[in-house]
């Protein structure tokens, strides 16, 4: 059974930095990507950041590049979430997402099969 664990949400104000964590277990990312995803209220879940782990490369919404920086540790099967110079308008439920289909775009939320709980980052002006 796939279990995705996440950690480190928390509520920051406006220019602060968070890192998140997700611990994966009964899985293996492997060739595959593993990332993050975020639903603010009212608003679909869209991607944040993704990540394939065997090579490292990464995939950002415009909106986080250059602001969030997605990495892994293949050792652990965690990816991690930077955020810095965070905005209020990143105020979100944050999943992680693992196993990626393969048929759209990685960051799209409709093509990963397994899903954390996800953890809310708040962040106020």
């Amino acid at each position: 059974q796939v279990h995705l664990m996440e950690s480190g949400g928390g509520s920051v104000q406006a220019g602060g930095s968070l890192r998140l964590a997700c611990s994966a277990s009964g899985w293996t990312c492997g060739r595959n990507f593993m990332g993050w995803f975020r639903q603010a209220p009212g608003k679909e879940r869209e991607g944040v950041a993704v990540i394939l782990c065997a090579l490292g490369s990464a995939l950002y919404d415009p909106s986080v590049k250059g602001r969030f920086t997605i990495s892994r540790d293949n050792a652990n099967n965690t990816v991690y979430l930077e955020m810095s110079s965070l905005k209020p308008e990143d105020t979100a439920v944050y999943y992680c997402a693992a196993e990626w289909r393969g048929a759209l775009n990685a960051l799209s939320s409709d093509e990963y099969n397994y899903w954390g709980q996800g953890t809310q980052v708040t962040v106020s002006s």
